[in-house]
């Protein structure tokens, strides 16, 4: 098997200090929930960036200068930002991040209600729209799915040209809206994308972990963090992200999975250069 690579989603756009005092909002606390995580073991850094007040911004200003704090504690590491943003944004206002030198970005590939009258709205022509953009920056967007139809979709937009090879899918699974984080779920997406395709699997609240499992045994890949999953453990708060890595670490120990390094992260998505 591959190594296994770990990206963790250090703070999102809704959950607040007042789920978990580790999210970080200051482009310090960001800074250092990075690190954290890298020391433990995460080779990605799934990046939304918040104001000082913990509002969510797409503004990439902000996210050039969080950056660049991770970048000086842990220079290797790879950054992935968030088009998703936050629910209500538009395209354009989204794709921010895309306009700084970046590696990789995720690409919502379909659209989800998300409770209440909450609609995050990935249309097709959203989705060709930002896969042009990422094409054209030599980005490689990480295929964010939440459910099967979302595949399909990719699949579809893949043969048609709009989106193009490698393909690194997400399954983001146990989201409100979307497909739950059972087993039968994972064996479903994972038996639906291409054999030479790669995948991370993100799983939301309880099934954080359950899914992890699951990734690794199948020689898949790993999302935590405090975006997806505020507690260790049932009813027990997370003292920041790194707690959450290293419990997929020791996850991994019984799998004999090696944890890979940024660099060799890279190489098993085929990220052709490390943009620095």
């Amino acid at each position: 098997m591959n190594k296994l690579i770990i990206t963790c989603a250090i703070s999102g756009a809704e959950v607040t200090k007042a789920h978990n005092p580790y999210i970080p909002y200051t482009i310090q606390e960001t800074a250092e929930q990075a690190y954290q995580a890298y020391l433990a073991g995460a080779s990605i850094i799934h990046l939304h960036v918040r104001n000082d007040d913990g509002s969510p911004t797409q503004d990439k200003d902000r996210y050039q200068e969080a950056i660049l704090a991770i970048l000086e504690k842990c220079p290797d590491v790879i950054i992935q930002p968030s088009t998703g943003g936050a629910v209500g944004m538009k395209r354009d206002e989204r794709l921010q991040p895309t306009q700084l030198d970046i590696e990789m970005a995720t690409l919502d590939c379909g659209t989800l209600n998300f409770g209440g009258d909450d609609i995050f709205v990935n249309t097709e022509n959203d989705i060709k729209y930002f896969a042009k953009v990422m094409k054209e920056k030599e980005i490689l967007p990480e295929l964010e799915c939440f459910e099967k139809g979302h595949i399909d979709s990719v699949l579809r937009l893949h043969k048609k040209g709009f989106i193009h090879s490698p393909l690194h899918f997400s399954f983001v699974l146990g989201v409100n809206g979307g497909m739950t984080g059972e087993e039968r779920d994972f064996r479903f997406l994972r038996e639906s994308i291409p054999k030479d395709a790669t995948y991370s699997v993100a799983g939301i609240g309880r099934y954080e972990f359950s899914l992890a499992e699951l990734s690794i045994a199948d020689g898949g890949h790993v999302r935590v963090g405090l975006e997806d999953n505020i507690y260790l453990s049932k009813g027990v708060l997370a003292k920041g992200n790194q707690e959450l890595v290293q419990k997929v670490v020791d996850i991994a120990k019984k799998y004999n999975r090696e944890i890979a390094t940024p660099d060799e992260a890279r190489k098993i998505l085929n990220i052709k250069e490390k943009k620095r």
